[in-house]
């Protein structure tokens, strides 16, 4: 069984608890969603045979606390957290991989800090500000939450992501959270901010790190994948996709780190 080393780090305005486990070259999980470390806890098990993979709670979330409630979170905030964390654990370029807002908080990341990153792995971005026609899902979003709360949102969230656990790989056991997910908190803390964020894509080109986008092959129809269509099609990539859904790290974590440890090989090599 391999041993997990928790630590926690002070930075600005929180403090960031996060899990260590595994050898080898540094990889940083950034967690979508709830911001939980643990939707990556099955993969990050798989990869660790090979990398050091480090996750963590984002700020606000489960154990990393703040120290007085903020009213005005942002993507780049978090992205800063990240930076601190790579920081605190290594002086060399760090393999990133980042789900959903994750992804979004690595794209910034990657803009902001790329001499950290070897290379960014970004799992079905929802990138705002780029097709206007998805966008509008936005202001249903808010309408949600406004009028039925922060569940309903959670639900509404599933849905639009084409997130659903039908099919999962052998063996599979969901983790098991330390808490229930804060369905406010993920409004204030992920939600808000990724809908108020607009990623620069020429400063993301400008940018001398290695950006591979992917989409869950499953999930073709649904709205973040298209997004991350749009972000490869804007740099002039290929989506590469991944195993399953949105979440495909959750319900088919073993393909699901085969094909990361592939994608992070190829992008170093070449």
């Amino acid at each position: 069984m391999i041993s997990i080393q928790t630590e926690t780090l002070r930075v600005p305005g929180a403090q960031i608890s996060y899990d260590v486990r595994g050898t080898g070259p540094l990889l940083l999980l950034i967690a979508g969603g709830d911001g939980s470390a643990d939707g990556y806890a099955n993969v990050a098990a798989h990869l660790a045979a090979r990398y050091t993979v480090v996750t963590y709670d984002r700020r606000g979330c489960f154990r990393s606390t703040l120290d007085a409630p903020a009213d005005d979170m942002s993507v780049e905030t978090h992205a800063e957290d990240a930076s601190r964390l790579l920081a605190a654990l290594t002086s060399e370029p760090a393999f990133v991989f980042g789900g959903s807002a994750g992804a979004l908080i690595g794209l910034d990341l990657a803009i902001r800090s790329p001499q950290q990153v070897r290379v960014l792995v970004a799992h079905e971005p929802p990138v705002f500000g780029l097709r206007p026609d998805l966008d509008e899902t936005q202001a249903y979003l808010h309408d949600v939450y406004r009028k039925e709360g922060g569940i309903a949102l959670m639900r509404h969230l599933v849905a639009v992501n084409g997130i659903m656990y039908d099919e999962l790989e052998p063996g599979v056991e969901f983790p098991r959270s330390r808490a229930v997910p804060d369905a406010d908190a993920l409004f204030a803390y992920t939600f808000l901010p990724v809908s108020r964020y607009r990623l620069d894509v020429n400063a993301l080109k400008a940018a001398k790190t290695r950006v591979v986008v992917a989409g869950g092959i499953r999930g073709r129809e649904y709205i973040c994948y298209q997004y991350a269509a749009e972000i490869a099609n804007r740099l002039g990539t290929t989506l590469i996709e991944f195993p399953s859904h949105h979440a495909g790290y959750v319900s088919h974590p073993r393909a699901f780190a085969v094909q990361l440890d592939e994608v992070l090989s190829s992008s170093t090599i070449a």
